[in-house]
Order: C-alpha cells, then sequence, then structure tokens
C-alpha cells in the first residue's frame, strides 16, 4: 500500500511539473503555438516574433530565443529569407544587450546560431554552413553546457549528411549515439534518429534518409540486446532480492506467500511485456521495410526522369542538326537540347569523382580572359590577378564555368568598365576564383533564381537559361561550389570555390 501511494504521488507530481511548464508559456507564445496546430502559419508566425519580444522585455530571453527560431523557421520555409535574418540578427542584438554572463550568453547565441545553420544549409551554402558549426563549437565550449554538446552533434552529423560527407557524419553519430546509449538514453537516441530521418525527408535528401535508416536499424539491433540483458539482469536482482526477503522471513507464511505471488505476477507481467516488445518490433520491421521500398522507388522515378530527357534529347538532336543552323530559332533549338542533354548527365553523374590535374594559373586564366577580348565593348579593361603558381583541378569543368561567367561579364560591361578574373588560395586545398565586372549587376531578388533551371519563360534565341544551372552543377559535382557575393556593389561578382 505505501509503495502504491508513492507510486501515485510521483506521477501526480510528474503531471503537476508539466502543467507547471506549460503556465509558464506566455498567452502570445500559447497563442502561437495553437495557431501553428491549425496550420495558421501567417498568424503563428505573427505571434512568435511577438513573443519573443515580450519575453525579451521581461528578460526572459531563453524563452524569447527559442521563440525568435521558430518564427525564422516559418520565414525561411516559406523564402523570405532576408525576413529571417534580420529576425536572427534582432535576437543576436537582444542577448548581447542583456546582462547576461559570458557563459548565459553563449548558451543563448547558440538557440540563434543553429538556426542560422539550419537555413544555409537549406540554400546549400557549404562554407556558410561550416562557418555556423564553427561559431557554435565555441558557443558550447563557453556555455559547458552537455545537453548542448550532444546537441551539437547532431547538428553536425546533419550537416555531413547534408553536404554528401557520409563518412565524417556516421563519425560524429556514432559518437553520439555511444554517449546516450552509455548513460542508457535509449530514449534520447531513439528521438535523435527519428528527428533526423524527418528533417531528411522534409529537405528530400533520399541519401541522407537512407543512410540514416540503415544506421538506426543498426543501432537498433544492438540496443535491443542491451536492454534484454538489462532487463533480465534486473529480474534476477529483483528475484535474489525477494528470495533473501523469503529467507529472513521464515516464520510468517503468509509474507512468504505474497511474495510468491509478486514474482508470478511480475514474470507475467515480463512476459507479457516481452511479447507485446516483439508485436512493436515486427510492426516497425515491417513500416521500415515499407519506407525503404519508397525510398528506392522514388530514386528509380528520378533516375527515370533523368533517363527520359536524356532520351528525349538525344532522339531530337539527329533532327536537329538537319536543321539550317543560320536560322537562329534553329540554332538557339539545337544548343538547347545539347544544354538539356548536359544537365541531365551532370545531376545523373553528381556523386562520380571527378578527375583533377596541376594546373599552371597565370597562363591558364590569361588564355581564358584572351578568349573574350574581342568580344568586349570598346574601352573595357581586362586584368587577371592570379599568383605564379599550380592548382590541382579539374580543367574542363573550371575552364568552361569561367569562360561562360567572363562571356556573360563581356556582355553586360559598357564602355569604359572593367572585368576582373581574381584567384585566392583559401587553404591547403582550397581554391577560390572570383569574375567580376562593373555591369548593371543582377537584382537581389533575382540572385537565387539565376541557378535553377527553367524559371523563366523567354525567347530561346536570347538564351536558353541554362548556362548558370549547368556551371552550378559542374561546381557540385567538384566539390564546391558557385554563387554570387552579396557584399560586392559595383557590379556583378561570382565566386567559385573549390576542394581538391
Amino acid at each position: 500500500m505505501k509503495k502504491v501511494f508513492i507510486l501515485l504521488l510521483s506521477l501526480s507530481l510528474g503531471f503537476s511539473a508539466v502543467n507547471a511548464q506549460e503556465a509558464q508559456k506566455s498567452e502570445l507564445h500559447q497563442r502561437a503555438e495553437s495557431d501553428f496546430e491549425k496550420g495558421n502559419v501567417a498568424s503563428a508566425r505573427f505571434h512568435f516574433i511577438r513573443a519573443f519580444e515580450d519575453y525579451a522585455k521581461k528578460g526572459d530571453l531563453k524563452s524569447g530565443m527559442e521563440c525568435a527560431a521558430r518564427g525564422t523557421a516559418m520565414y525561411y520555409k516559406e523564402n523570405y529569407w532576408k525576413e529571417a535574418f534580420d529576425l536572427l540578427r534582432r535576437a543576436d542584438q537582444e542577448v548581447e544587450a542583456s546582462g547576461k554572463n559570458a557563459k548565459e550568453k553563449a548558451a543563448l547565441h547558440y538557440i540563434i546560431t543553429k538556426e542560422r545553420l539550419a537555413m544555409y544549409i537549406k540554400l546549400r551554402k557549404g562554407d556558410s554552413a561550416k562557418d555556423q558549426i564553427d561559431i557554435m563549437e565555441n558557443q558550447v565550449t563557453y556555455a559547458a553546457d552537455e545537453a548542448l554538446k550532444n546537441d551539437l552533434l547532431y547538428n553536425k552529423a546533419v550537416y555531413y549528411y547534408s553536404f554528401g560527407q557520409n563518412a565524417q557524419g556516421n563519425a560524429v553519430f556514432k559518437e553520439m549515439a555511444s554517449k546516450l546509449t552509455a548513460s542508457k538514453q535509449y530514449d534520447k537516441v531513439d528521438d535523435v534518429y527519428k528527428t533526423l530521418i524527418a528533417n531528411a525527408r522534409r529537405s528530400g535528401n533520399a541519401n541522407m534518409v537512407a543512410q540514416s535508416y540503415s544506421n538506426y536499424l543498426a543501432w537498433k539491433d544492438s540496443v535491443n540486446t542491451l536492454k534484454h540483458a538489462d532487463e533480465i539482469g534486473a529480474l534476477k536482482q529483483q528475484i535474489a532480492d525477494n528470495e533473501k526477503v523469503i529467507d529472513d522471513q521464515d516464520s510468517s507464511l503468509t509474507a512468504r506467500q505474497a511474495i510468491i505471488v509478486g514474482l508470478c505476477i511480475l514474470a507475467a507481467a515480463l512476459a507479457a511485456a516481452l511479447v507485446l516488445g516483439g508485436i512493436v518490433l515486427m510492426r516497425f520491421i515491417l513500416l521500415t521495410r515499407k519506407q525503404k521500398k519508397m525510398i528506392n522507388l522514388a530514386n528509380e522515378n528520378n533516375a527515370l526522369k533523368s533517363k527520359f530527357i536524356s532520351n528525349i534529347s538525344a532522339q531530337l538532336n539527329p533532327t536537329l542538326h538537319k536543321l539550317d543552323d543560320s536560322i537562329p530559332e534553329a540554332k538557339a533549338l539545337l544548343q538547347f537540347s545539347e544544354h538539356i542533354s548536359q544537365l541531365s548527365d551532370l545531376e545523373n553523374s553528381i556523386d562520380e569523382e571527378v578527375e583533377l590535374e596541376d594546373v599552371q594559373l597565370t597562363p591558364f586564366c590569361e588564355n581564358l580572359m584572351d578568349d573574350i577580348r574581342e568580344k568586349v565593348k570598346s574601352g573595357v579593361t581586362l586584368k587577371v590577378n592570379v599568383p605564379n603558381m599550380s592548382a590541382k583541378i579539374n580543367k574542363e569543368y573550371v575552364s568552361h564555368i569561367l569562360l561562360h561567367l567572363l562571356n556573360n561579364a563581356a556582355i553586360y560591361t559598357p564602355s569604359d568598365g572593367t572585368i576582373w578574373l581574381d584567384y585566392k588560395k583559401r587553404g591547403a586545398h582550397v581554391h577560390q576564383f572570383l569574375v567580376s565586372d562593373t555591369g548593371a549587376g543582377i537584382p537581389e531578388e533575382k540572385r537565387d533564381d539565376v541557378f535553377k533551371p527553367f524559371t523563366e519563360v523567354k525567347d530561346f534565341t536570347e538564351g536558353d537559361g541554362l548556362g548558370l544551372p549547368i556551371c552550378k552543377q559542374m561546381a557540385l559535382k567538384m566539390k564546391g561550389d558557385l554563387d554570387i557575393d552579396a557584399e560586392f556593389t559595383k557590379g556583378t561578382r561570382f565566386v567559385l570555390l573549390l576542394h581538391s
């Protein structure tokens, strides 16, 4: 009876703690949560931001940062990137303006930086995402919070998987799972895996989904063995304890009978739990197999789509080559077909390794600049700023990308303007090429679309809009990236970042 009373009291206190936690949320915070559950995204975002501002005024910065992060996520999921970055900047300013000590500030900044990391991952900006990982590591060091250390491991795993660094992702995830498993926090590991799988599915990262499922199943098998061993060990210990009680109370037959009955009930309950666990495990295995089948089907559909596009392009090419290429429309249609085929081939072979060779940069870049010299307008200055050194690159892909960027610069740079081709070494195996011009520049609202194919319906004789998407795919295939420098305001600057 005493034990039953203690159990009921514990449950009562647990529920009271949950209710108290809910009660601590402000009215604005609760309103935001309610709107979110109902699918009212705009209203939820508005109330999360209001809740952030209200918490900041009251000095409850942890709740404020969490609300700011929720509001930010709702912004960028609808592609309101500027608003999302501005909100995080405001959150950082609130933390810095507070009277918190360095340790507390680090923990609060971590919440903001983590959301900024998620944004750069979605934008596929690997270098910016890596910068956020480095910042988060420093913040965790200052905060000295074990929970943040585990959270950092999770986010590092997401980063590595998102950018195709599966070996590093596996290593980090193994470290995290080992730590939590050693402390018997099985539910936390389970939640982490499920969160990772859910995030990967939402982002359409089939590779990350498959990798996560494979690791999850392997961990599940190992932890089930550990849990069963723990349960059997606990049962043996309880049986031993109960037997000692029986031996100590030989004079009381009633006590002996009660203990025996309790042991029987315990054994029956354990047997029932094992049966139920087996049923749950079988359902999970069946569900997992179904999900794996769906992933394989999705991958097959993508492959079929790419193959279909390639076949269509290949079938059209013989006919298109028979057309008079002196006709602008015919020439444009033939080029469009070749670009479609090239883009499809790059997407299908994105994970294949490319060959690298040592290239003398000075003559290489000067030759590229010479190729556009006759195409520029009168009075345009051409500048090559490249050190006298060699770099290990894929010459074919880099030539294609830089020449395309230089040709675009030649078209859009007015008379008396300037075009630059620069090279900067950013690390032992990191190379950066920059193509800059003093043209009109690309409007901010169109910068995210220039690397996406088929975002604009236009006359093919004016270009098919696939040149930059092809360059982007080539950069990704070389484990690099191609982007626009948002801080360059004199015209346009493209940045090609490569890893060898």
